[in-house]
C-alpha cells in the first residue's frame, strides 16, 4: 500500500518519450553546470515530450510560504517555460524535497517529495530519488530520518531565510560522505539496483523504476521488458536519459552540438 506521501497519476498518459535528469546539485556545482542545464532545458522539447527531474536538482532547496531561494531563480523560470510546452514532473531528493506547494502551485509542475507513479505510453513508471532506501551505514540512515522528519522542517521554517541558508552552507560540508571511493560508489550502485529489482518484483504492474542518488548511470533489465534506470548525475558531464514504453538510453548533452535523433528502438 502506498503512503499518503506518494501520489499516483496512473491512467493519464503523459507522453511517449520521457527525458530524465537528476543530481545537478546546483549551488555547489561549478557555474557551467547551471549554464549547461539552462541550455538543456531549452532543448528538452526536441529530445522528448515530457520531462522528469529526479531529485537533487539543487544542493539545497527550501520553499517558505513567501520566499524561495534566490540561487534557484533562473532554473525555476526555465522550468516554468518548459512546462508551457510539455508536462514536467519532479521528485524531491535528500537535498531538495522541501518544495512545499511552490513547484505545483506556482509553476504547474507535478511535484512529489518521495515517489511519483505515472505512465509513459503503455508503460507504468515509478520515480524515486533513492536516499534512505539501501544505506549501509547507521549514520547515513540516522541523518536521513532526521532531515526528513516533519518536526525538523517545521523548526527550520521558523528561521529567517538568511539564517537558515547560511546554517545549511555551514553544516553541509560536515554531513555525509562527499568523497566516496570508486569501490564505495560501485557498492552503492549495486545495492540500489538490487532494491529496484525487489520493487519490480513486488509491484508487477511496473515496467520501469527510475532512481538517482548514487550518481552512477545504469540501465538494467532484471525481468523481460521491465527495467531499472539511473540517468547518472548531471554534474558528471551533463548526463541525462530518455525512456519510452519500449526501452531507455543513456545520453550526454553537448551545448551547441546537433541534437540526437528522436527516440526509437531504445534498449
Amino acid at each position: 500500500m502506498r503512503s499518503s506521501a506518494e501520489r499516483s497519476i496512473f491512467g493519464a498518459v503523459l507522453g511517449h518519450a520521457l527525458v530524465v535528469v537528476a543530481d545537478a546539485h546546483l549551488g555547489v556545482a561549478p557555474p557551467a553546470m547551471e549554464e549547461g542545464l539552462l541550455a538543456f532545458l531549452e532543448a528538452v522539447p526536441s529530445l522528448g515530450d515530457c520531462l522528469l527531474i529526479n531529485g537533487d536538482l539543487f544542493d539545497f532547496w527550501f520553499s517558505y510560504s513567501r520566499v524561495i531561494p534566490r540561487r534557484g531563480f533562473h532554473i525555476a523560470a526555465s522550468l516554468a517555460r518548459v512546462r508551457r510546452r510539455m508536462p514536467v514532473l519532479m521528485v524531491g531528493g535528500n537535498h531538495d524535497r522541501w518544495g512545499g506547494d511552490f513547484w505545483h502551485g506556482d509553476l504547474g509542475l507535478q511535484f512529489e517529495p518521495y515517489r511519483l507513479d505515472f505512465q509513459i505510453g503503455t508503460r507504468r513508471v515509478a520515480a524515486i530519488h533513492g536516499d534512505g532506501l539501501s544505506e549501509p551505514r547507521w549514520r547515513a540512515m540516522l541523518l536521513h530520518r532526521l532531515i526528513n522528519h516533519p518536526i525538523t522542517a517545521a523548526v527550520y521554517r521558523t528561521l529567517h531565510p538568511e539564517i537558515g541558508f547560511r546554517l545549511v552552507d555551514l553544516l553541509s560540508p560536515r554531513l555525509g560522505n562527499h568523497n566516496p571511493s570508486a569501490d564505495q560508489l560501485a557498492e552503492a550502485a549495486a545495492r540500489q539496483r538490487e532494491w529496484a529489482e525487489q520493487l519490480l518484483r513486488r509491484e508487477p504492474q511496473l515496467g520501469l523504476v527510475i532512481m538517482g542518488h548514487t550518481h552512477q548511470a545504469e540501465i538494467a533489465d532484471p525481468f523481460p521488458g521491465r527495467q531499472y534506470l539511473n540517468p547518472g548525475a548531471w554534474f558528471d558531464g551533463f548526463r541525462y536519459a530518455v525512456a519510452t514504453e519500449s526501452g531507455a538510453m543513456l545520453c550526454r548533452f553537448s551545448p551547441g552540438a546537433p541534437l540526437p535523433p528522436s527516440p526509437a528502438g531504445l534498449r
